[in-house]
């Protein structure tokens, strides 16, 4: 099954206010009809960067068999971790990076691999706030979750 994923991250006051993410999976079936479901969740205390990480966790695991996915996001922190192979050399020196400092949001970028395993993903970058209406929506989504009343604790922060 080939599905599409969009996704959204926000902070507010990054990167010790509330934040949310929101992501929206859509995949065509076999009659041609388009199926699209909307996620997201507000954190208390967080980063933009984790609600980022977060967006493409959530849609990943939405995902209930093995998927040809797009994964579109407006974070080069997410797209560039993947397409630039940074990932592959933060686990090769034992998640750290450049001058051998830590690498953030390791726990995060671990449930992400997990998340991804079973499926073919792609990602592609997209320019954020250009006008892209489902990144535009994902980022009402994340924005709202963060405004939100029932907000998560974030456990790595």
């Amino acid at each position: 099954m080939d599905v599409k994923i969009y996704t959204d991250g926000a902070a507010r006051g990054n990167p010790d206010g509330p934040g949310g993410y929101g992501a929206i999976l859509q995949y065509v079936d076999g009659s041609g009809t388009l199926h699209e479901k909307e996620l997201s969740r507000g954190y208390k205390k967080t980063t933009n960067n984790r609600m980022e990480l977060m967006a493409a966790i959530a849609g990943l695991e939405a995902l209930n068999r093995p998927c040809r996915v797009q994964l579109h996001s407006d974070s080069s922190y997410l797209v560039n971790a993947f397409n630039q192979h940074w990932i592959e050399g933060w686990i090769k020196k034992g998640w750290k990076r450049g001058k051998n400092e830590p690498v953030k949001n390791v726990d995060l970028w671990k449930r992400l691999l997990a998340a991804k395993a079973p499926h073919q993903v792609e990602f592609i970058w997209v320019k954020g706030h250009n006008g892209h209406p489902l990144n535009e929506r994902c980022d009402v989504l994340a924005t709202t979750a963060a405004d939100g009343d029932e907000l998560w604790v974030d456990e790595g922060v």
